[in-house]
């Protein structure tokens, strides 16, 4: 069960969330790395338990690490792949992460000519920049890199623009004063939230898919589902929710749980496109399900300057209703396909698979309970979590060799992989959030004022078309950044736009919908043509067209996209100022029934396929089961009444009534 896998077996290209290839360093280079990585996971796990170290040194320190690492460990081009770090990697990685810590070192200097820093403050400022992006290059790609440069460009052009972005010039002096010289540029809130929770989780997800916990968790799925009609392309998606609660990297769950769901979902009959985009649309959505939810919820958390809970409140409804519209649409294609589920023989031996891994769910339960009931902090939750995992994997090691020499050195084993995982994974999220803080570092700059008035003059005042061109901007931005940078970038850039022109014109939207607006749109990136990197990584393993892939998952996940609307025009589906647990519950049914409506129609499937007048029944699903004040309203009921809930119920039961009859009458007179 432990590292022996045939996810691991099976596994033939090792990339980041970004999409960046790794080198494979050897010999002394390895072990360097090796001891980089783990003394990088022992300054986190200290920091969260054993030792104080200041916010802004924790931050210097953690982009000294990610800085060190990225030159080594990644090429300068994709040609390079397969050679050796060179000299001047290593010299690069090393300048970088001693300038990284130059705010360390002279941070009481620099905060007394914080306005007016020297010609050395100035260089140092400079050569980080540049090899801050060098390495983001390398790390995800140019896209943010160039955003990054011409958004610091605009500092200093702007006087010669026109009107509505010209402004006066920024400073040399204040340029660098707010970049590097403070927590105002990269060593800001995305940088501390990289460094203080995101790392711990990483780091949390690799032990237990290291131990085996990622297959264990497929192959419980597999048992329960696999029986049912087209029963792994529905393992394929429980088990990828489980496990992108862990990894919360839509790529990340590809290439773990995809490997092993992909080729049996082409066993049962599902053509290569439709199984690839069901674990791409599934995996996707793993970034979105609570409690983990990736690095960008741990942001959203600082940003809006709520709990974390309160985040994990206001995304569990939508979640699970983008979960349980994929069940169906995977359901729906194995009855148009006429597909079977998997035979007695071919399901997993249950009683082995708990045997193997049923410890699994201790350090998952340690870290649900401390979230949730003990309300302790994610940085500390995630770190009681990894402790529960460490005994957890010395019995599972102890329990395959039964000699306890071999299961302390297996145990080492994959403690050194899960660092040296953990620290690669963590390069893209590092990275990705140092080099936003540079825009956002723009924004505070003055060009937030001119973003308002643009998008406000495009939008025209209509809220719908404000939505609209932030989804696609976010699509397009998203298509070259991993989900965490592009919420950054979008959250930064649009999210008090969408609520201040909202406001405005009379329109109220809370500003955690509108920074879960941008979380959602910036995942769905992952999946949209024509970069889609999770389709790219999911069309591997199929042996599928990568951009069909896409466009076939994005089909699917437009059941995902229609959802951030819903929860702006609705802001009761993010559970917004809903106290009771029985209203909830009847919000998270209406939510999901209008989910499941949504994707029948699309389908043209539900019972059987769908005629005009089922079509049209679905559409009044959807419509009363999103929006049921609004519903409502046009029959002129109370809309504020509990009532609200029972149309969508009661439209729903008069078309399985109707499907079932019809099918009925259909086999009779056949």
């Amino acid at each position: 069960m432990i590292k022996e896998s045939n996810i691991s077996k099976n596994q033939t290209f090792d990339i980041s969330e970004g999409g960046s290839f790794f080198r494979s360093p050897n010999g002394k280079s390895k072990k360097i790395v090796f001891f980089i990585s783990l003394t990088w996971a022992a300054f986190q796990l200290g920091s969260a338990s054993f030792f104080v170290v200041d916010s802004i040194a924790m931050r210097a320190i953690h982009l000294a690490f990610a800085l060190l690492l990225a030159f080594i460990l990644l090429p300068f081009n994709k040609k390079s792949i397969h050679q050796k770090a060179k000299v001047f990697d290593w010299a690069l990685g090393i300048a970088a992460a001693v300038l990284a810590l130059y705010i360390v070192w002279e941070y009481s200097a620099l905060v007394s000519r914080y306005g007016d820093p020297n010609f050395l403050d100035k260089l140092v400022g400079f050569l980080l920049l540049i090899l801050l992006l060098e390495a983001t290059r390398r790390s995800i790609g140019p896209a943010l890199p160039v955003i990054a440069i011409l958004f610091s460009c605009y500092c200093f052009v702007r006087p010669w623009l026109p009107t509505i972005f010209s402004a006066k010039a920024v400073s040399v002096s204040r340029f660098f004063g707010q970049m590097t010289m403070s927590t105002e540029g990269i060593y800001g809130i995305p940088l501390d939230v990289s460094t203080t929770v995101v790392y711990l989780f990483v780091l949390f997800g690799a032990l237990m898919h290291r131990a085996g916990g990622g297959e264990f968790f497929i192959r419980l799925a597999l048992y329960f589902l696999g029986p049912f009609r087209g029963g792994p392309a529905k393992a394929a998606i429980l088990g990828s929710g489980l496990t992108g609660m862990l990894s919360g990297s839509s790529i990340a769950n590809i290439v773990t749980t995809g490997t092993f769901t992909i080729p049996l979902m082409k066993k049962v009959g599902y053509p290569a496109e439709k199984a690839a985009a069901i674990e791409v649309a599934s995996s996707t959505d793993g970034q979105i399900a609570p409690p983990i939810m990736g690095a960008a919820a741990f942001i959203i958390a600082e940003y809006v300057n709520v709990p974390y809970l309160s985040v994990v409140k206001a995304a569990i409804i939508p979640a699970l209703a983008s979960y349980l519209a994929i069940f169906f649409i995977s359901h729906f294609e194995a009855c148009k396909l006429g597909l079977r589920g998997l035979a007695k023989e071919e399901l997993p031996d249950l009683k082995k698979t708990l045997k193997q891994g049923f410890l699994f769910f201790i350090p998952l339960s340690m870290l649900i309970y401390q979230l949730i009931i003990a309300r302790q902090s994610p940085q500390k939750s995630a770190f009681l979590a990894i402790l529960s995992t460490l005994p957890v994997i010395l019995i599972l090691t102890w329990y395959q060799t039964k000699n306890l020499k071999a299961s302390l050195i297996k145990f080492i084993t994959i403690l050194m992989d899960s660092v040296y995982s953990a620290s690669k994974n963590m390069l893209s999220v590092a990275l990705a959030t140092a080099s936003a803080g540079i825009i956002v570092a723009v924004i505070s700059l003055g060009l937030g004022g001119s973003i308002v008035s643009v998008v406000d003059f495009l939008s025209m005042g209509n809220i719908f078309l404000l939505l609209l061109i932030t989804a696609l901007v976010s699509l397009f931005i998203g298509m070259g950044l991993p989900t965490t940078a592009t919420y950054i970038v979008m959250a930064t850039i649009i999210a008090p736009v969408i609520t201040g022109v909202g406001q405005a014109y009379g329109f109220f939207i809370p500003l955690i919908a509108a920074h879960l607006f941008c979380f959602y749109f910036g995942i769905l990136a992952d999946d949209t043509p024509p970069v889609g990197l999770a389709a790219y990584a999911a069309a591997s393993i199929a042996q599928s067209n990568p951009i069909r892939t896409g466009l076939q998952a994005f089909s699917y996940d437009i059941r995902t996209a229609i959802l951030p609307f819903v929860f702006v025009f609705n802001t009761e589906v993010i559970l917004y100022g809903i106290d009771s647990w029985f209203q909830g519950f009847l919000i998270a049914l209406n939510t999901c029934l209008a989910s499941i409506a949504f994707v029948s129609l699309f389908q043209r499937w539900f019972l059987k396929k769908n005629n005009i007048f089922d079509q049209g029944l679905l559409i009044l699903i959807i419509f009363s089961g999103y929006l049921p004040s609004q519903f409502l309203s046009l029959f002129w009921v109370n809309v504020d009444s509990m009532w609200k809930y029972l149309p969508a119920c009661l439209l729903l039961g008069a078309l399985i009534l109707m499907q079932f009859f019809r099918k009925i009458s259909e086999e009779l007179r056949n």
